[in-house]
């Protein structure tokens, strides 16, 4: 048979830290500017989400230097043309977001040609939707469909 008890001493103990959050740093800033720097933690945390998620970076196991500084430069380079898009969007106050813009960029194709005497280059967008073509204007100023 076994018996349980609980510490009702410890368990109210306890109940006076409810709700308070504490702080553990080797830092010699100043406590109000440790509180105003965890505040943004939730950027540091939201860009390893999109990295993970939105962008589905993996690890990748290499084991020359130059191949590491690589990978490390591709993720971060799409890390920052996906904020970049963001503030873009957001700027415009575009009803698109950055996983629309995801989507629709699937689906977005284009000829380049050279005129033979001219020797000018041409390009033609194929068949973009309303919503392709905002994007388009957004991202390439002075674009036209």
């Amino acid at each position: 048979m076994t018996t349980i008890s609980i510490n009702m001493e410890k368990y109210e103990a306890d109940a006076a830290w409810d709700g308070i959050k504490g702080y553990v740093t080797n830092t010699t800033l100043a406590k109000d500017e440790v509180i105003a720097n965890y505040s943004n933690l939730w950027f540091i945390e939201r860009a390893f989400r999109m990295n993970k998620f939105d962008l589905a970076v993996r690890p990748i196991y290499h084991r020359l230097r130059n191949r590491i500084e690589g990978h490390i430069c591709i993720c971060f380079t799409a890390y920052t043309i996906m904020l970049e898009l963001e503030r873009i969007l957001k700027a415009a106050k575009s009803g698109i977001t950055i996983y629309r813009a995801q989507e629709l960029v699937k689906n977005m194709y284009a000829i380049t040609y050279t005129l033979p005497k001219s020797r000018q280059v041409k390009r033609v967008y194929l068949g973009m939707d309303e919503e392709q073509s905002e994007l388009c204007r957004l991202v390439m100023p002075g674009w036209r469909k």
